[in-house]
């Protein structure tokens, strides 16, 4: 029996390439004029749209941890109290999310893909955590240029640094303050649980509000035993002052 597979010559029927079609990896080049499609002005204007896409995503991608790290050493420098540098590097966020909304406006599929809404929910959290330690009023979503998912979960995780501000602020005895925080904390909580809609609009919210009770809960408690201490020992110096008054 011959050990040979395919035939030394093909039968007269078969539609030959011919060498000169044929790239050096023996794939033929002339497909598409074998079939009538002519794909060259398709490719050109895929891999053009792709291409600027691509680039524009990776510049975003750029910015967005840029901004991200801006937003987080501003939250550093509020819980120093040095706000002066927490505004400055604000003012970068802000640039950066602008930037970034511009590059993007003509690209809808690529700002959407999640990192940039990520880098606003931190610009949110920032500004808000300035907002409610100064006791000023809250960014404006419409002036921010940010979406209601990454605004309102950027609002909830500002509660989280509410309560690592409560606390310091308890550390150095400085109770005076602390309720109108915890007031905040609670008017914030108020408003996210009326926001009942599925997690696919709201960017998983009802988990981040869940949590967000929690938060606020354990440091109603805290403040709560921190002002019960305080007028305990009120009591006591009042105690000494009557006794050795006698």
């Amino acid at each position: 029996m011959s050990s040979k597979i395919f035939p030394e010559s093909l039968p007269s029927w078969v539609d030959t390439v011919g060498d000169s079609e044929i790239l050096s990896e023996g794939v033929p080049t002339g497909v598409a004029h074998v079939s009538g499609l002519d794909l060259e002005p398709i490719e050109k204007w895929a891999r053009t749209e792709l291409d600027r896409k691509n680039a524009a995503r990776e510049q975003a991608l750029r910015w967005s941890r840029e901004l991200v790290r801006a937003c987080a050493n501003s939250i550093r420098a509020v819980h120093r109290r040095d706000f002066a540098t927490a505004e400055e590097l604000l003012g970068q966020a802000h640039a950066l999310n602008e930037q970034i909304c511009s590059l993007l406006a003509d690209t809808a599929d690529v700002y959407w893909t999640g990192y940039v809404q990520d880098a606003q929910k931190e610009l949110v959290e920032a500004s808000c955590t300035l907002a409610l330690v100064k006791g000023s009023a809250l960014p404006d979503p419409e002036l921010l240029g940010i979406a209601p998912a990454p605004f309102v979960n950027g609002l909830a995780e500002a509660v989280g640094e509410m309560r690592r501000y409560v606390l310091d602020m308890l550390r150095r005895g400085e109770v005076e303050g602390c309720e109108l925080l915890l007031g905040a904390m609670d008017d914030i909580y108020s408003l996210l649980v009326t926001l009942d809609y599925p997690d696919a609009l709201t960017g998983g919210l009802r988990r981040t509000t869940d949590n967000t009770r929690g938060i606020l809960e354990k440091t109603r408690g805290d403040l709560t035993l921190a002002l019960r201490q305080e007028a305990l020992v009120e009591a006591l110096q009042a105690a000494e002052r009557a006794v050795g008054g006698v």
